[in-house]
């Protein structure tokens, strides 16, 4: 049995409660995105947040139902249907769970820190700007207009008051988080003086029962698995791309270590579950991540409590939920907005490489006007770029004869796809003497193109009558070599090894 002191029981319960309430207009407006019910994102909330917070990789961090995915299912559902979509939350699922068998997930750390930076601040920006389809009131006719007069400035003011209140409440009082006194302080104020304004109430009614067993109503058929596998697809890599990432975040913040492939195997399962329970799936929100991790709320208990306040608030308090202002919530999360965008990048664009101040820019632009997987990638694409040419640029030569009267070409760098035509252009077959090594005791040989390389480089010395010996090269590149298998020097003790054709590594 886990032990909790009663002061992380108090900071996880609280802030589970924090999380609920701030989880419930974002899954009722990604819910409307996605031209589904409201019942359908709460229910994905409460199944998203219940399973990740037991069984994920990462105590603390928060899922539900998120815009990034709800963008991508509405052209499902408007084309094919809410059934449609439920089949694809279960393939998805067991993508997820495909991806985390293969053990993937350990790829996430790859991601460079530049790419790191440019998400959470586009993240940052896509919670401020989301925020702001709350001050449009829908007309008799169903269109949409801005808010004016005295509903905008009341509006304004209780998330001013809100806000406020977030960063002056610690100062008053620990006993509960900062989040949840402003929400309560500015609900009660409302109350009181009889305030007009937008309440969660205005979004639709969040009343309902238990979730039920649902068995997506489509034909099971190849046609069907043709139009919801690319959907899947696409909803699978976002889900986990922003779900990884996000732990990747809470690791830093932390100073703890998350484990991936666990989080995809709880993120796949809470889909097919998800799926089966007539919900809209989803993945981690940083969002309310950011609200739990800030409260100090690191334990499993934090997510297990909000999903289950989530459920209360369907099955019993929808009443009451129904009548908090949306003000308090918008400020809530204007607040969970700046605290996440990295304030520190800015400070920094002109100090760091220009490749990595340029990645930062990109992957904040891409993340706010596309998606957040199209941005994460070309982040990555243009690292790995960036990265090929600076060491394709590093392989450098020195020569000289040695006693024997042979040139030897001592190389420094990293042989690779990207250095081979500079490798090439360093040698003279015509010109050197009968006899020429090749020391690769400073030189690093990464990939096939390499080895190849080495291979043509062999058949030009052979081809002008000359001997190539090739020494301190990895043994391990004997299997992939041809044209200069014969030309290897090898010595045991001092011959590294690569694993270069070794797919049985540790």
């Amino acid at each position: 049995m886990i032990a909790f002191t009663p002061q992380e029981l108090r900071i996880n319960l609280l802030s589970g409660l924090t999380v609920a309430l701030a989880m419930v207009p974002e899954a009722i407006a990604f819910a409307l995105v996605a031209h589904v019910s409201p019942l359908t994102g709460l229910y994905a909330a409460f199944i998203m947040a219940l399973i990740t917070a037991a069984f994920g990789g990462r105590p603390g961090m928060i899922s539900g139902a998120t815009g990034a995915l709800a963008v991508v299912m509405v052209a499902l559902v408007v084309e094919h249907g809410v059934e449609y979509l439920f089949a694809t939350v279960v393939l998805m699922g067991i993508l997820q769970i495909l991806f985390a068998v293969a053990k993937f997930g350990k790829f996430i750390r790859m991601v460079p820190h530049s790419v790191m930076l440019g998400f959470v601040n586009g993240l940052a920006i896509v919670i401020f700007l989301a925020q702001f389809g709350h001050f449009k009131t829908t007309l008799p006719d169903g269109s949409q207009e801005w808010m004016s007069g005295a509903p905008l400035f009341i509006m304004f003011g209780l998330i001013a008051l809100t806000m406020t209140l977030i960063y002056l409440f610690p100062r008053i009082t620990k006993m509960i988080p900062a989040t949840l006194g402003a929400i309560l302080v500015v609900s009660l104020l409302v109350a009181v003086f009889g305030l007009e304004t937008k309440t969660v109430g205005d979004l639709g009614s969040i009343k309902g029962g238990l979730p039920s067993f649902h068995l997506p109503e489509v034909p099971w058929t190849w046609e069907t698995f043709t139009i919801v596998f690319p959907y899947s697809l696409i909803l699978a890599a976002i889900g986990l791309i922003e779900s990884l990432l996000t732990l990747n975040l809470i690791d830093e913040m932390t100073d703890t270590r998350g484990r991936p492939n666990r989080e995809c195997m709880a993120q796949g399962a809470a889909n097919i579950i998800s799926g089966f329970f007539g919900a809209m799936g989803g993945c981690a929100m940083i969002g309310q991540s950011m609200i739990n991790i800030g409260t100090g709320a690191l334990r499993r208990l934090s997510g297990i409590s909000a999903a289950l306040f989530l459920l209360s608030f369907i099955l019993f308090g929808s009443e009451w939920i129904e009548q908090i202002p949306l003000a308090a919530l918008i400020g809530v999360m204007f607040v969970v907005s700046e605290k996440t965008f990295e304030w520190g990048s800015l400070r920094v664009l002109h100090k760091v490489p220009r490749p990595d101040a340029f990645i930062i820019v990109t992957v904040t632009v891409v993340t706010i006007f596309t998606d957040l997987a199209i941005a994460v990638i070309a982040g990555v694409i243009i690292a790995a770029l960036v990265f090929a040419w600076e060491h394709a640029k590093h392989i450098n030569v020195q020569t000289y004869l040695d006693d024997q009267g042979w040139k030897v070409y001592e190389l420094e760098g990293s042989l690779f796809f990207a250095s081979i035509s500079s490798f090439q252009n360093l040698f003279s077959p015509k010109d050197d003497p009968k006899d020429v090594v090749i020391e690769f005791r400073r030189a690093r040989v990464m990939d096939h193109s390499a080895l190849q390389a080495i291979d043509t480089l062999a058949e030009r010395y052979q081809q002008a009558g000359k001997k190539l010996h090739l020494r301190h090269l990895s043994p391990d590149c004997l299997d992939v070599l041809d044209k200069a298998k014969g030309m290897i020097e090898v010595n045991v003790l001092e011959d590294p090894r690569y694993h270069v054709a070794d797919d049985k590594l540790a």
